[in-house]
């Protein structure tokens, strides 16, 4: 909501508005770092299989990717400060920004981020923090599905970023089973590398104030309302379940053994075992009467 709006519905005055709004996403971010369904956290183990057995059941050339990665340029306000308007300043969008690499796991979950870069940084740059991850928190045959502009990496991170072939690009191969094959292939990275415009689209349209200009003056202030939103972002996904990659990836109603329990067995339940799983309900304020 715009603060103007909270201004005339409670006759308050702007700097009241703005000072408790400050103070109020100051606490939902403590908060949200407490959170289980907040976190941000890179895969473990098993979580590597789950995560490509979700893929390659829709892509099955995909053996081995876990997650998708893009970048996310956000408008800011252009600084009087000659060094940061030149940091912020993006030469390809001739405009000003603060660049964020974002990883979306099948389940539409951020399991990575690096937030409120200078704009002028190039993706891969900005993405170095989950370079760190893939070389040393990934195991081997894993990797990311990115788009061109996430170079493939040095020698250490080798096959952990897999990107489709670039227009005019060489197709490898011999015979023309094994061009196929590999086309065969990139498309069905181009159809997964669409999950991460799906997850940005979804945060962007979430929250709004993303599409407004973002505050230059105060960093630490912009880098907490960029994790807050990608915080509430995973909370909504988790516990809501209202995402569009998970709508794709994950069968909705088998996401753990409750729900599958309760999908297929519903026509033989009592109402009262119904009411008892119903998630909903206790969102509800209803009237008791004795």
């Amino acid at each position: 909501m715009r603060e103007i709006s909270l201004q005339q519905i409670f006759a308050l005055i702007p700097s009241t508005v703005s000072r408790y709004n400050r103070f109020a996403l100051d606490i939902l971010l403590e908060t949200l770092r407490t959170m289980p369904a907040a976190t941000i956290n890179w895969p473990k183990d098993a979580e590597f299989d789950e995560n490509s057995a979700l893929i390659t059941a829709r892509h099955p050339r995909l053996q081995g990717a876990f997650a998708s990665i893009d970048g996310l340029n956000l408008p800011v306000q252009t600084s009087e400060d000659d060094e940061i308007e030149n940091a912020t300043y993006n030469g390809w969008l001739s405009e000003h920004f603060v660049s964020s690499v974002l990883v979306f796991s099948p389940k539409g979950q951020i399991i990575a981020a690096n937030l409120n870069a200078p704009g002028s940084w190039h993706d891969s740059r900005v993405a170095q923090p989950i370079y760190e991850k893939l070389r040393t928190q990934t195991p081997d045959g894993f990797y990311l599905v990115a788009d061109t502009a996430f170079p493939c990496g040095t020698a250490q991170i080798a096959g952990r970023i897999c990107v489709p072939l670039k227009a005019g690009q060489r197709i490898p191969g011999e015979s023309q089973i094994e061009i196929a094959e590999r086309m065969a292939f990139d498309r069905e990275l181009l159809s997964y590398r669409q999950t991460a415009e799906w997850g940005m689209r979804t945060l962007q349209g979430s929250f709004g104030r993303l599409r407004v200009p973002l505050e230059i003056a105060d960093s630490d202030r912009r880098a907490n309302l960029l994790e807050t939103c990608v915080r509430l972002h995973n909370v909504c996904t988790t516990l809501i379940g209202i995402n569009q990659i998970q709508t794709v990836y994950v069968k909705q109603w088998t996401q753990d053994a409750e729900q599958e329990e309760l999908w297929m067995a519903f026509e033989s339940m009592l109402f009262g075992d119904q009411q008892k799983k119903d998630r909903v309900s206790q969102y509800h304020i209803v009237a008791s009467y004795e």
